[in-house]
């Protein structure tokens, strides 16, 4: 073994590999092993003033630390030195690998935002990079949340169409909620929960109140009124859901109509103003009839008039031979033939959701004129019974005036547009009609309760919109045709052109 160095010379600060020695490689090997321990022991502070032995390799060597290098420099300052520009590259080197590494493995997706789990190991900061888009530094407020309109500064976010938000203010438009499931609902740039989507833009039925399912096509088909736009499910057409006699809507499972004894519905809105009996209709037959006379159309034969069972009502169709049928509920008949038929008494009463203790009586209609009698379904709503009378007494002034033979679209026409005007002097009583209707008709006419009501008023604009848009040829067509040369040539110009032609005048 070699003796130790003299105290003032440090032969390990560098391996001995260089000059003009053939040293063999395990000796070049034992040198380099022994400084390279010299000079990490050294670092280490394990020394503390005093004369500590090393043992280097396979080799046992007691060295003594020199006090100063050669070069005059504390050999402890030059040691340290090293060690932190070793220290610096090592750490320089493994940021670019966990750089390359994080780019490799992030994920470019609605969320972004979310660091892969090897970033920030090993010391590195995740928040000192933006976790969306390229790794570089950007100034503060350089992202505004869309969510809370304040500045994102570094860590996690969401970016979404171009708009970026703190996690914890991606939330619901609809509950305010935040959106933490991975699929979610959009309109617009507005976030929603699918659920809370779904209840916004998916239709419920107003009959059964659930979602309306989808066809077989994936689709979801409704059935909508197109006055009133109650939505329901296709299904309630054949299922024997009550429908109001009235105005048409559906009963919803939450709300029960009201039975009539001979099976019609009629609904809570359409209840309040019913007339029940024919005492009751009376005020407005004569209100009617005053309607007439302010048009010059006045009435002079006294024609009976009788609320009555829809059964009745039907019998009394098959016993006429005038008249034309309007499928498939038939609400009024000016009768020309002598009948018996059973007119209501006395009003029935309600018990729970039934109106039950109606009276009835026979009543022998005898021809006194052209017209024997006019008879009304009962249990309509004010506005449609006083619609329905006034165009049965059109008939009946027409018959009485010796309009002869019309075809039905001519004589339903002309009917359904005096129908239509009572209905407007009712329902809009700030237009003046298009006849010179007198105000105390309109006055004599209103509610018995004292005034119409805004339910009242908006099924009088249904039954305004029903005559406008009916369907059929004589009831629809004609009243187009007839109201199209009312308001052209006006009304009595009109019926003049009817006398004597049988047709509207073009």
């Amino acid at each position: 073994m070699a003796p130790p160095p003299p105290p003032d010379v440090n032969h390990l600060s560098h391996p001995c590999i260089s000059g003009d020695r053939s040293d063999s490689y395990p000796e070049k090997k034992s040198r380099v092993m022994k400084w390279l321990s010299k000079l990490l022991k050294s670092s280490s502070g394990g020394r503390r003033g005093g004369y500590n032995p090393q043992f280097v390799g396979d080799e046992n060597m007691v060295v003594q630390p020199p006090v100063r290098m050669l070069d005059g420099r504390p050999r402890k300052k030059k040691e340290q030195e090293e060690l932190d520009h070793a220290i610096a590259l090592s750490l320089s080197e493994g940021m670019g690998k966990r750089m390359v590494r994080y780019n490799e493995c992030r994920r470019d997706n609605n969320y972004g935002g979310a660091l892969p789990r090897g970033a920030d190991n090993g010391g590195l900061n995740p928040s000192k990079y933006p976790p969306c888009g390229t790794l570089q530094y950007h100034p503060a407020g350089y992202r505004v949340c869309a969510g809370c309109h304040l500045e994102i500064g570094y860590g996690n976010y969401l970016g979404f169409m171009g708009a970026y938000f703190h996690p914890n203010c991606f939330c619901c438009r609809s509950c305010g909620y935040l959106i933490t499931e991975h699929e979610f609902s959009l309109s617009g740039r507005d976030t929603y929960h699918k659920t809370c989507f779904k209840e916004l833009t998916h239709p419920k039925c107003e009959v059964c109140l659930q979602f309306i399912p989808t066809n077989a096509a994936s689709l979801i088909e409704y059935r909508c009124h197109p006055f009133w736009s109650q939505k329901y499910c296709p299904s309630h057409e054949h299922d024997n859901t009550a429908r109001c006699c009235s105005c048409e809507r559906l009963e919803s499972w939450n709300v029960r109509y009201y039975s009539l004894e001979d099976g019609r519905s009629l609904c809570l809105e359409c209840m309040e103003s019913a007339i029940m009996d024919t005492g009751d209709c009376q005020p407005l037959y004569h209100a009617i009839r005053d309607f007439y006379e302010g048009m010059n159309m006045k009435l002079d034969q006294q024609i009976p008039m009788l609320l009555v069972e829809r059964q009745a009502l039907n019998e009394a169709i098959v016993g006429e031979k005038n008249g034309y049928r309007h499928m498939p509920e038939i609400r009024g008949l000016c009768l020309s033939e002598e009948q018996t038929v059973s007119s209501i008494l006395k009003r029935p009463r309600i018990g729970g959701r039934h109106l039950i203790g109606m009276r009835t009586r026979p009543q022998k209609l005898t021809r006194k004129c052209e017209v024997t009698a006019i008879l009304v379904l009962y249990g309509l709503p004010r506005l449609l019974t006083g619609a329905i009378l006034t165009h049965e007494l059109m008939h009946g002034w027409l018959r009485l005036k010796g309009y002869r033979n019309l075809n039905p679209e001519v004589e339903e026409g002309i009917c359904q547009v005096l129908s239509y005007m009572w209905l407007e002097s009712e329902v809009l009583p700030g237009s003046s009609s298009r006849a010179s209707t007198s105000a105390a008709s309109s006055s004599s006419s209103s509610s018995k309760k004292g005034g119409k009501s805004n339910v009242e008023n908006k099924l009088g604009e249904f039954f305004i919109h029903q005559i406008a848009h009916d369907a059929s040829p004589a009831y629809g067509g004609g009243f187009r045709a007839a109201n199209t040369a009312v308001n052209k040539y006006g009304l009595r110009r009109t019926l003049d052109h009817i006398r004597l032609t049988g047709n509207f005048p073009l």
